[in-house]
Parts: C-alpha cells; sequence; structure tokens
C-alpha cells in the first residue's frame, strides 16, 4: 500500500494573526526580498487571495504577478496588499544598545 504525501502548504498553518506576524518578522529578519514577496503571498493565500486582491484595488491576476518569484512590484503595491492583510510595519534601530560617548 502506497503513502499518498500532499506537498507542505505553510498557507495553511496561517490560521491566526500571532502566526502570520510570527512568520513575516522571520522573513523580515531574513533580509531576503524574493522571500518577503513569497511570504506575502503565503498570507494572501491563507487569507483568499480574491478578497486580499480586492481589498488591495488590484485585479486578481494583477496581485499573483506581484507576488511572482522574481517580480519586481512597486512599493505602493506592497503597501496596498499588506494593509489589505491588516500588516504594518514597525522600524526599529538595529543599533539600540548603543551608547555614544565623547
Amino acid at each position: 500500500m502506497t503513502e499518498k504525501r500532499v506537498p507542505f502548504d505553510i498557507a495553511r498553518y496561517l490560521d491566526s494573526e500571532e502566526a502570520i506576524a510570527e512568520y513575516l518578522t522571520q522573513v523580515l529578519a531574513d533580509g531576503d526580498a524574493d522571500e518577503l514577496l513569497c511570504a506575502i503571498g503565503h498570507i494572501a493565500k491563507a487569507k483568499g487571495m480574491a478578497q486580499v486582491a480586492k481589498d488591495a484595488g488590484l485585479g486578481r491576476e494583477s496581485l499573483y504577478k506581484a507576488l511572482a518569484p522574481g517580480s519586481k512590484p512597486c512599493f505602493d503595491t506592497i503597501l496596498r496588499v499588506t494593509r489589505a492583510l491588516g500588516v504594518t510595519f514597525t522600524a526599529t534601530s538595529t543599533h539600540a544598545n548603543v551608547v555614544l560617548e565623547n
């Protein structure tokens, strides 16, 4: 008897705001732009691509193209999509513990 294996789909596990925030935080920490687009795509899939596209003011096909590997979407597009996902970005200093002395 053969086992049927289902491909891993991270979108199935992005079922809470906390899971989404943790996933996106880890991807942002890695600093890879293509991975960020991929992660946003996974989150959009988890929330429903058609609804995310509508909320972002994009066509569904435009959303798929913007999040495709190797695409270079405008920053405005990324902001519109992340807002539609309910995601905000917060900046922190990487030098927060540096003390300057004279």
